[in-house]
C-alpha cells in the first residue's frame, strides 16, 4: 500500500512542478518580452524651435506605451492595440533636450507587465554641433607625394563630414559615416597644405558643427629619408667628377713632363757637344774645319 503511494506521488510531481514554474515563466513575464525600439522624426540632433516626433515600435501588438526620459516619466501614456505609439515635442528647447527610452506594456489578467526598455536614444537641441577634430594617420609628416588618410572625428556618429583645402571653395571630399568620424582618402600628399572639415546632421533642417582646427601637413621629418637618396645620388656624381679630374690630372702630368724635358735637355747636349769640341786637338779641328 504504502508503495502504491510513493508511486502515485512520484507521477504526479512533475505536473505539480510544471504547474508552479509556469506562472514565473509565463509569456507576460519581463524575460520573454523583447525590448521596443525608439526613433526620432526628423532627426535626433535639430535646432531649437523644431517640432520632434519620438516614435515608439514594439515587436507585437500591446495596450499602452510609454516614454522616459533620464529614467522619469517623461509624457501621459498612450492606450492603444497597436505595435508602435508616438510622442510628439513641439518646438523643443534645450531643455528638451537628454536621454530618452520607451517601454510598452500587455494586459494578461490578473498581472499587467511592463517590458524592458528601449536603447537610449539621445535628442541633442542645438544651433552648432561641437567643433570636431581633424589629424592624419598615422602621424602629422609625411614623404611628399605619398598616400595619407585624413581623420575627421566628432562626438556622434551618423553624421555628414566634409573635407576642405585652404585656397578651394569647393567641397574636397564628402563622406556620410555612422561611426563618430570619417577617414578622407588622399593620394599625392601636398606638403604645405592646409585642410579643415566639419559635420553636419544628414537630413534636414541641418545643425552644423563649426569648423575644425587648420591641419597643415609637413614634410619635415621624410626629409632625412629624401636628404640621404639625394645626398647619395649627389656623393656618387661628385667621385665621378674627381675620378675624372684626378685622370685628366694624370694625362696632363704625363704629357707635360715630355713637353718640359725636352727644352731641359737640349741645353745639356749643346753643353757636351761643345765640352767635346774643346777636349778635341787643334790639328783634329782643322782637319774638320778643312774641305777634304
Amino acid at each position: 500500500m504504502a508503495l502504491m503511494l510513493i508511486l502515485q506521488l512520484l507521477t504526479l510531481w512533475p505536473l505539480c512542478h510544471t504547474d508552479v514554474t509556469s506562472d514565473v515563466t509565463s509569456k507576460d513575464s519581463p524575460k520573454s518580452y523583447l525590448k521596443p525600439s525608439l526613433g526620432a522624426q526628423p532627426a535626433a540632433v535639430v535646432t531649437p524651435g523644431v517640432n520632434v516626433t519620438l516614435t515608439c515600435w514594439a515587436p507585437l501588438p500591446a495596450r499602452r506605451f510609454a516614454l522616459f526620459k533620464s529614467g522619469e516619466l517623461s509624457s501621459e501614456y498612450k492606450d492603444r492595440y497597436t505595435q508602435q505609439a508616438e510622442f510628439s515635442l513641439q518646438e523643443v528647447t534645450e531643455a528638451q533636450g537628454g536621454s530618452y527610452h520607451c517601454k510598452y506594456q500587455r494586459l494578461r489578467l490578473p498581472r499587467v507587465v511592463w517590458s524592458p526598455p528601449s536603447d537610449a536614444l539621445e535628442l541633442l537641441v542645438t544651433d552648432q554641433l561641437p567643433r570636431p577634430t581633424l589629424v592624419v594617420l598615422p602621424g602629422p609628416v609625411v614623404a611628399p607625394g605619398s598616400n595619407v588618410s585624413l581623420r575627421c572625428a566628432g562626438p556622434m556618429g551618423n553624421m555628414s563630414f566634409v573635407l576642405y583645402r585652404a585656397g578651394q571653395e569647393t567641397p574636397l571630399q564628402y563622406h556620410e559615416s555612422q561611426q563618430p568620424w570619417a577617414d578622407f582618402q588622399l593620394s599625392g600628399a601636398r606638403p604645405g597644405s592646409t585642410y579643415t572639415c566639419y559635420y553636419h546632421t544628414p537630413t534636414v533642417p541641418y545643425v552644423l558643427s563649426q569648423s575644425s582646427e587648420p591641419l597643415v601637413i609637413s614634410s619635415d621629418g621624410s626629409g632625412p629619408l629624401d636628404y640621404t637618396k639625394g645626398n647619395l645620388i649627389r656623393l656618387g656624381l661628385g667621385g665621378l667628377v674627381l675620378i675624372f679630374l684626378a685622370v685628366l690630372g694624370i694625362l696632363e702630368w704625363r704629357t707635360g713632363t715630355g713637353t718640359l724635358l725636352a727644352p731641359a735637355l737640349e741645353p745639356q747636349r749643346t753643353g757636351s757637344a761643345h765640352l767635346q769640341d774643346a777636349k778635341r786637338p787643334q790639328g783634329s779641328r782643322a782637319a774638320a774645319g778643312c774641305p777634304g
